[in-house]
């Protein structure tokens, strides 16, 4: 017992005497690592563990101090646990957002215009769609063009291939006009005539003009008068013009349109459901032609006067 006792006496003097050597700054560093550890012994939990903040004060602190001084020092970790925190703090304020393996997703407005021209032009394939898109300004690769469409199952061109009239008035109801006369008996029996444009993506009706004699030079006139009227926007957005085979739709009516980039599209002869939806007016206007007869025959005095002959 006596010799251990001197044993300790002998260490702590010479621990004391190197401390001699040592300037003060080294000793409060060190003396702030004990009780900073000591601090985290002393805490209640069940198991002492380093915080986040713990560790930031630890390895700040050991940073101080020399290589020697820090391999003499009691830690409770050891000098390379300290080093793998510095790491692991490194590591973290320079990590970049994590981007998953594989190409980046495809933009949801490329998807939605590759299934709109899809659904619109039954007799597109996906190199068609593709050749399409480049010339809206998108680069992309046909094999995505197939793959979007692929996922969406939507079946190859020829499968899905609708070629029915109603298919087509469906898919191009926002460029199509279609224009016919319906004829109005007024309460002194006076038979007038109303020519009459709709556009079939919005069913605006659009009266041309009213009239007792229908001639080729008069129908000329009324269509130059509506595509005045209309805005540029709507004009050019006329892609179709669907007419029957009456003799005063002429070349000359043809022209009006095709001026602005339409396609005239002539009904077949004894198929008036061609145009179906612009005899559906002809139908309601007839249905309402009595109790409208006197307002149309005022609207014919007054608004017609020197067309009475055409």
């Amino acid at each position: 017992m006596t010799l251990r006792l001197v044993y300790r006496f002998a260490c702590l003097m010479l621990g004391w005497l190197r401390l001699l050597a040592r300037s003060s700054a080294a000793k409060d560093i060190e003396i702030l690592v004990l009780r900073h550890q000591l601090a985290v012994l002393q805490r209640s939990s069940p198991k002492p563990a380093f915080s986040r903040g713990d560790r930031a004060v630890l390895a700040a602190l050991l940073r101080l101090l020399s290589k020697r001084h820090r391999l003499t020092l009691k830690l409770l970790v050891t000098p390379r646990t300290v080093l793998r925190w510095h790491a692991r703090l490194v590591a973290k304020k320079w990590t970049y957002p994590h981007r998953g393996p594989g190409r980046p997703a495809k933009p949801e407005a490329l998807r939605a215009l590759v299934l709109r021209l899809a659904r619109e032009n039954d007799g597109w394939g996906y190199r068609r769609i593709h050749g399409e898109l480049l010339n809206l300004g998108w680069k992309v690769a046909a094999s995505t063009v197939w793959e979007i469409l692929q996922r969406a199952g939507v079946d190859p061109a020829p499968q899905r291939a609708d070629r029915s009239w109603a298919k087509f008035l469906t898919a191009q109801a926002q460029g199509i006009l279609a224009v016919d006369v319906f004829h109005v008996d007024t309460v002194i029996l006076r038979r007038l005539f109303v020519l009459f444009f709709i556009e079939h993506g919005t069913r605006r009706v659009h009266i041309a003009g009213v009239t007792r004699h229908v001639t080729a030079e008069w129908t000329i006139q009324q269509a130059r008068n509506l595509l005045m009227n209309l805005d540029h926007t709507r004009t050019t957005g006329i892609r179709y013009l669907i007419r029957d085979n009456a003799g005063y739709f002429t070349e000359g009516f043809d022209a009006v349109f095709t001026a602005v980039g339409a396609r005239v599209v002539p009904i077949l002869p004894g198929v008036p459901r061609m145009n179906a939806i612009a005899e559906r007016v002809v139908i309601d206007s007839h249905a309402r032609a009595l109790a409208q007869a006197t307002a149309v025959d005022i609207a014919y005095t007054v608004h017609t006067g020197s067309h009475q002959r055409g």
